[in-house]
């Protein structure tokens, strides 16, 4: 089972390049991000046309997420974090999907730092950690899928030392990912790939994907149950580079059916 998560920066602008990506790459479920779409103008028929459903949590000129599936039907559990019935961004989705829970979220950016922004940022993201610690206390397979807008360490940013002020590289908000970690998630991406220098952003300005000046903030993170089934992660680098593109690429995962065996010394 291939699950991928991609920031498309515009839905609708970027269409093209999502249903391409979808067709060559066809991965089984879907989390987006930034949709910035409302919720009557999301290219249903578009994508339905490629054989996927979906859900969606759409919101004018900003935010948004979704997620698709060719796997199976969509039970949507819970659109919008909880701890805050006045939170009005569209950032959270969550759905069984053939089995798996899926948690598609955008984390806030949270910049300028220190501000309202980043206040805020900081207050998502607790609530972020009290609804994953209850979905990883159900024991249940779980992904937590998305941009979360924070580099975890200095090896996944170019020039760490450029971002010190930055509110995706504020010691808080690197501090709160750990936590997140430390309830027993793995971060996919890192576990296939430990000491690789691996991004899945490259902004538009001076040329920073070709010169590979990138940052590691798209994460899929597994509960235990699917982490032992973990095979393989990877970043669509070459995406970003096709025309009319979003500034991330989709990084994706592929599960095994059953329990992997691991030889020993294998990262997890």
């Amino acid at each position: 089972m291939k699950i991928a998560t991609y920031n498309v920066n515009g839905v609708n602008g970027r269409l093209p390049v999502l249903l391409r990506w979808l067709s060559e790459a066809e991965p089984d479920v879907v989390c987006l991000q930034e949709l910035k779409a409302q919720q009557d103008n999301f290219p249903e028929a578009a994508i339905r046309d490629l054989g996927y459903d979906a859900i969606w949590h759409g919101q004018k000129s900003w935010n948004g997420v979704a997620i698709l599936s060719r796997v199976g039907d969509i039970h949507e559990t819970r659109r919008g974090l909880p701890g805050d019935p006045d939170d009005s961004h569209s950032r959270y989705i969550e759905a069984a999907v053939n089995g798996i829970l899926i948690a598609g979220l955008y984390l806030p950016n949270g910049n300028p730092r220190p501000g309202p922004k980043f206040d805020y940022k900081l207050r998502w993201f607790e609530r972020l950690i009290r609804h994953a610690d209850e979905l990883f206390k159900s024991g249940l397979p779980v992904i937590l899928a998305g941009d979360f807008n924070v580099m975890p360490t200095e090896r996944d940013v170019y020039k760490p030392e450029r971002w010190l002020d930055d509110a995706l590289f504020a010691p808080e908000v690197r501090a709160a990912y750990f936590r997140l970690l430390e309830q027993g998630w793995t971060d996919a991406l890192r576990a296939m790939h430990p000491d690789e220098i691996i991004y899945t952003f490259w902004d538009y300005f001076r040329n920073a994907y070709q010169r590979n000046a990138g940052l590691r903030i798209d994460h899929l993170l597994l509960s235990p149950a699917l982490a032992d089934r973990l095979v393989d992660a990877q970043v669509d680098r070459d995406v970003r580079g096709w025309e009319k593109t979003s500034d991330h690429a989709p990084v994706w995962i592929e599960l095994a059916a059953e329990k992997v065996r691991r030889r020993k010394g294998s990262s997890r």
